[in-house]
């Protein structure tokens, strides 16, 4: 299982960026796609999810409304389109997943260690 986050760089407030996370080894079709974030000295925490069943999408309430996950089958790739970006969306951006915890609306108090598999993180800094 591997998982590939990139698409992060430096955007000014109010801008956009879109992440990817490129799964290998398994397929994403099957099991849930999380995108967590650790900003610097804070805890690492749950930003939004896409289920593996039907499609369903949660999101944190910081990033609601603001922010977009969405899968591409084919490429085994899903995204985390962000917008209207805030200097406190500054973080390290991590996709991850698990084949037993589920995509539903508690992503934002998910705690990581429930999760098993991780990508390296992708830098997204957002200047005011």
């Amino acid at each position: 299982v591997q998982l590939q986050a990139s698409g992060g760089g430096l955007v000014q407030s109010g801008g956009s960026l879109r992440l990817s996370c490129a799964a290998s080894g398994f397929s994403s079709d099957y099991y849930p796609i999380f995108w967590f974030r650790q900003a610097p000295g804070k805890e690492r925490e749950g930003v939004s999810c896409i289920s593996s069943s039907d499609g369903s999408t949660y999101y944190a309430d910081a990033v609601k409304g603001r922010f977009t996950v969405s899968r591409d089958r084919a490429k085994n790739t899903v995204y985390l389109q962000m917008s209207s970006l805030k200097p406190e969306d500054t973080a390290v951006y991590y996709c991850a997943t698990d084949f037993d915890e589920p995509c539903n609306g508690g992503i934002a108090t998910m705690r990581d260690y429930r999760v098993d598999y991780w990508g390296k993180g992708t830098l997204v800094t957002v200047s005011s």
